[in-house]
């Protein structure tokens, strides 16, 4: 780096030694200049001793720059002293002590030699560096262009040979399907066939990919237990079944058990549930309770475990799930419990979180608030989810259905006949100038 270069610090690692060295790319002159008048705001050296050399630093009679080190290396490799020459300026900004040799090309005299060197260099420019990062970004945002630019070519290929699958791939997707989903489902679409048989085609093939599991939950006996994030009406959606547990069964052969110790007043308002619908209600705070309970509830025909709300990033929802590995060798059949209107992204994400436990179904809630569903169907047909059941309003027992394949996919298009259309959609009414 030259006879100008400053050793800025240097501190001991596990394999040796690292120094960062600066220098500054002005006059000598101009240095010496500035040595002898101390900047405003920073003291003069103390003393006006010279810096201390590297042989000083590192406690030893090695060579007292960079070049000499260096210079010495070579000539120790080449078996002859190295050749005195200035070597050509480079910014340095840290040099480590490394086992393996590194070799390093550089210029001496105006002839390239390659040499090896015990010192892991980070030779870099800043201003060199900067233009090639500049240069990168504008390479990945010119790659992006053309991707999208032949992913438009592709599609206006694909509308002037097909165009029906387009349009009909178009208003899948338009509905809340997913691309990858609708693609598949417009492959199938019969070739000869009106817009219109086509549609409803694609409509039947939706139904038989959706699975259900019938009326599961209120047909059989055990312990039920509702999972999923927090607000989705796990709570009432409990109180629906218990309900129509208790009218076909007797109020006696259905309980209620709650592990939520975090909202307030969870466990009050499944008790008031309780009292209306006339079966005993339980709170578990650890899984050791939780498994006394159920064999307290041994004798009854359907026990329904509500559970916390947490949402799919919160670290809590880790130890509730675990503590269903905790109740005493008991078999819990897990139902996740979803929004009719959750964006497909988080749709995916929360079935994700909860695939750490044996999902036997899900419950789709929310329907009455709900402007489409292609997202939810999507999301299940893809994750291979069964769906159990279906909810459309806030009354207990009545607003809670057995899911039917056909008649979700049927509501899920009327949906987006209503609010997704074009002539019905209030997005395309905003003015042009406006948008702009």
């Amino acid at each position: 780096m030259g006879a100008d270069a400053v050793i800025m610090s240097n501190r001991k690692v596990a394999d040796g030694v690292e120094l960062v060295a600066a220098y500054d790319k002005e006059p000598a002159a101009r240095l010496d200049l500035q040595a002898s008048k101390p900047q405003s705001g920073k003291p003069a050296h103390s003393g006006n001793k010279p810096l201390p050399t590297l042989s000083e630093i590192i406690g030893d009679d090695g060579p007292d720059s960079l070049r000499e080190l260096l210079e010495k290396q070579a000539g120790n490799q080449r078996g002859n002293p190295a050749p005195s020459v200035t070597p050509t300026p480079v910014a340095v900004t840290s040099a480590r002590s490394h086992t393996a040799p590194v070799t390093a090309k550089k210029t001496l005299g105006g002839f390239e030699s390659d040499m090896e060197s015990p010192f892991e260099h980070n030779v870099t420019s800043d201003a060199p560096q900067s233009g090639l990062d500049d240069i990168r970004a504008e390479l990945a945002s010119l790659r992006n262009v053309l991707q999208f630019q032949l992913s438009d070519m592709q599609q206006q290929h694909q509308s002037r040979v097909k165009p029906l699958q387009r349009f009909l791939n178009q208003q899948m997707i338009d509905m809340g399907i997913s691309a990858s989903l609708a693609r598949q489902l417009v492959s199938y679409a019969p070739a000869q066939a009106n817009e219109r048989e086509s549609w409803l085609y694609l409509l039947k093939l939706l139904s038989n990919r959706l699975m259900t599991n019938d009326d599961d939950i209120l047909t059989q006996k055990g312990v039920v237990a509702l999972v999923g994030p927090t607000g989705t009406g796990k709570t009432t959606t409990i109180a629906k079944l218990a309900a129509k547990y208790a009218q076909k069964y007797g109020a006696e052969q259905v309980a209620l058990i709650t592990i939520d110790t975090y909202r307030i007043a969870a466990y009050e308002q499944l008790a008031t549930y309780g009292k209306i619908i006339g079966c005993p209600v339980r709170k578990a705070q650890s899984g050791e309770q939780l498994a006394d309970l159920l064999f307290q509830f041994r004798d009854k025909r359907l026990v329904l475990v509500d559970t916390a709300g947490f949402s799919q990033r919160d670290s809590r929802l880790i130890s509730q799930l675990a503590t269903f590995q905790q109740a005493g060798g008991q078999t819990i059949k897990n139902y996740l419990v979803v929004q009719g209107n959750t964006q497909q992204a988080t749709l995916k994400h929360i079935i994700g979180a909860y695939r750490s436990i044996d999902i036997q179904g899900c419950i789709i809630t929310k329907l009455d608030e709900c402007y489409s569903l292609g997202e939810v169907i999507s999301s299940v047909i893809e994750a291979q989810l069964p769906v159990s059941y279906v909810s459309d309003g806030q009354q207990v027992p009545e607003d809670i259905h057995v899911a039917n394949a056909k008649s979700i996919i049927s509501l899920a298009a009327k949906l987006y006949k209503k609010y997704g259309l074009n002539h019905t959609n209030d997005n395309t009414a905003v003015n042009s100038a406006q948008a702009v």
